[in-house]
């Protein structure tokens, strides 16, 4: 016995008995009325499958009393499946009844087997519906987790409100968009303002560290593979760009791309659409995209390390993320935020910086930017004592700028300044230097990760 409602709504007594005999065996609640104005008194979310008469008022065979009463079923539970029953077999009656949102009708007098297979197949429809319905709910839940962003941006200096008034315009449009910055100075958070002032915000924001991906996974991390493409494909994978379909994709350290990816990321998004590794579909693809760097772009495209065809592709508008050192007060702001949040998590709620502290704050010039500044005052938090955070309590990495003319004093500061005298020596390109040092840029950029990270 399937477990599932059924009304049944008919004036003819003998109708309702003959249908509640056949239903009974099948299905686990079986309700039966003759007066279709007791709808209003019915939960019909509860109800799977309603069979509805077309006709109630004696010598009437329009069937408009069934149609008012379908439309007035829908806009109680849209869901539930309902069935049409006349004894008039017109056919455009029949089709009226389904465009206006029955899922089948079935002619009396019936036969019993039809019936009972016309009633099996509304309640699968039923039960796809609801899966349907539960699946958009999830997706929804999905997407609002994803987009969760516990970081904000924080400031009133002039620099960063001319950015994000530069960025809410930007927002209401769907061009291409080149973030650029130090390290640190908050690029992703910038994107993320982009998606969520625009008309994708309710629609997922996905992003990419390219120069945290090895370049024989690239390609299917971007485009997705099939199964067997590759040794340890076991399955079949959907990439970024299919995951970002109808919001935005966010791809970080975009200079960091070897001259090969570039060529397929090019072809991606002026075809806007990707072909999954190992297979020959072509998929088409809806994003916003938005790439960030911290790169030289104009400078590699001279040394030939990136294509000029590429940077016009994805530099429509450009944003530039103002360093630390040059967003005034904000330093204090974002100081007294993260005082707060850190506390609250160390339990220290009560902390606050005193003035040689904030002056000192506002005289370091920040080379790592907001991300070092947050490291900071974690570790103030952590590791000071009392109420009043003082200067000797905040630890300001003067390791991250070293003179370079120093001797270093282990093979750490060495390695360090071998990076930066590397970088320097090639305008912060970073392929340049990786070429000098001998290392891939992904060992490269992994290792300056861990310098500015402290």
């Amino acid at each position: 016995m399937v477990d599932a409602k059924i009304l049944v709504i008919d004036d003819n007594k003998s109708v309702l008995s003959a249908l509640e005999i056949l239903l009974q065996f099948e299905y686990k609640t079986v309700e039966a009325i003759s007066n279709p104005n007791q709808i209003s008194s019915k939960d019909l979310k509860e109800v799977d499958i309603i069979l509805l008469d077309m006709n109630f008022s004696a010598g009437v065979n329009t069937g408009n009393e069934g149609l008012f009463w379908l439309r007035e079923i829908k806009k109680k539970a849209s869901n539930t499946s309902v069935i049409m029953m006349t004894a008039y077999g017109a056919v455009d009656l029949a089709v009226k009844a389904l465009k206006e949102g029955a899922s089948d009708f079935i002619l009396k007098p019936w036969n019993n087997d039809k019936l009972l297979a016309t009633v099996k197949s509304a309640f699968e429809l039923r039960k796809s519906r609801q899966e349907i319905h539960l699946l958009k709910k999830k997706e929804s839940s999905l997407k609002k987790v994803i987009n969760e962003d516990k970081n904000y941006i924080i400031g009133n200096s002039k620099a960063l409100n001319t950015v994000l008034n530069l960025t809410r315009k930007v927002a209401k449009t769907d061009v291409n968009v080149l973030i650029t910055g130090e390290n640190g100075t908050g690029k992703e958070l910038i994107a993320r303002e982009l998606h969520k002032t625009s008309k994708r915000k309710d629609e997922v924001f996905i992003a990419v560290d390219m120069g945290s991906i090895s370049e024989n996974l690239l390609e299917s991390e971007l485009f997705g593979h099939v199964k067997g493409s590759f040794t340890d494909a076991r399955e079949n994978r959907i990439g970024k760009f299919e995951a970002a379909h109808k919001g935005t994709l966010f791809l970080d350290e975009i200079g960091n791309l070897s001259l090969q990816a570039q060529a397929k990321l090019l072809s991606a998004i002026q075809n806007k659409a990707i072909v999954r590794v190992g297979a020959n579909k072509t998929i088409p693809v809806d994003i916003r995209l938005i790439c960030a760097t911290n790169c030289n772009l104009e400078q590699m495209v001279t040394d030939g390390l990136f294509r000029e065809d590429l940077l016009y592709r994805i530099n429509t508008i450009s944003v530039e993320v103002p360093a630390l050192r040059e967003r005034d007060d904000d330093i204090l702001i974002i100081a007294d935020f993260y005082l707060k949040r850190f506390g609250n998590k160390y339990d220290k709620p009560s902390l606050r910086i005193n003035n040689a502290a904030q002056e000192k704050l506002m005289k370091y010039q920040w080379p790592g930017n907001v991300r070092e500044l947050l490291h900071t005052i974690e570790r103030a938090v952590i590791l000071g004592e009392g109420n009043v955070l003082k200067a000797d309590d905040f630890i300001l990495n003067n390791k991250s700028t070293p003179s370079l003319g120093a001797d270093p004093k282990t093979l750490e500061e060495m390695e360090k300044q071998m990076i930066l005298r590397a970088l320097e020596a090639h305008d912060g390109n970073y392929s340049a230097a990786a070429d000098q040092l001998g290392v891939s840029r992904q060992t490269l950029y992994n290792k300056l990760k861990k310098i500015n990270n402290g």
